[in-house]
């Protein structure tokens, strides 16, 4: 882990919880929750309260001063906007959230804002750069290049070399032949077999996978 502070947590939905439990395991104190569902505001999670909306002024103020920022935050578009503030607002970059039993290799770069949950392993030279979502057990192996705002799937596993473009998803399951390009907002099905390049803007589906 990259920092002491406290973190306040942008998203208080299914991720929010995994990076609450990533933030207990490395013994770092989680102030609040901030989401923009008012139905959650008052609400507990893990002992935690949702002390209100990303937006309010009165909590973002702390962040960059005595609080750290986690974006929690799944839905794509959404996750970017929240970053995007907190870049203008408050001029900071979101901290990872790493889970102590991911393993990740001493030479691969990883930038800001990333998730990695539990059992991901990160090989040689890979990149994460920055907001990526890496959840359980997804494999990136060596020379694995991923762009921003990419999201791996529990269990996928990404060949070497492959490169994923910016804001691509990758399902559960799926799996990326070494060296293969994923291009930008592209989509893999869960369980897909991609062995060719996928087009940016695109979803593929099967075994082989497909544009569909």
């Amino acid at each position: 882990m990259d920092h002491l502070n406290p973190v306040i947590i942008l998203g208080a939905s299914g991720m929010g919880k995994a990076a609450l439990d990533i933030f207990k395991s490395q013994d770092i104190i989680v102030y609040c929750f901030l989401d923009a569902d008012e139905e959650l505001h008052g609400a507990e999670i893990g002992e935690i309260s949702v002390m209100g909306s990303p937006e309010d002024g009165g909590f973002l103020k702390h962040i960059g001063k005595k609080c750290d920022a986690f974006v929690a935050i799944e839905d794509h578009d959404t996750r970017q906007k929240v970053v995007k503030m907190l870049k203008e607002r408050r001029k900071v970059m979101p901290v990872n959230a790493i889970h102590k039993d991911a393993s990740i290799s001493e030479s691969a770069f990883l930038g800001y804002g990333n998730f990695i949950n539990a059992g991901a392993r990160i090989g040689y030279d890979a990149k994460v750069p920055e907001n990526c979502i890496i959840h359980s057990n997804a494999v990136l192996e060596h020379n694995v290049i991923l762009d921003d705002f990419v999201s791996i799937g529990s269990g996928a596993i990404i060949g070497s070399g492959a490169q994923i473009g910016k804001g691509a998803f990758i399902g559960s399951g799926a799996i990326i032949s070494s060296n293969v390009i994923v291009g930008e907002n592209a989509k893999v099905a869960p369980g897909s077999l991609v062995m060719t390049e996928v087009k940016a803007n695109t979803t593929v589906f099967g075994m082989p996978a497909k544009e569909i």
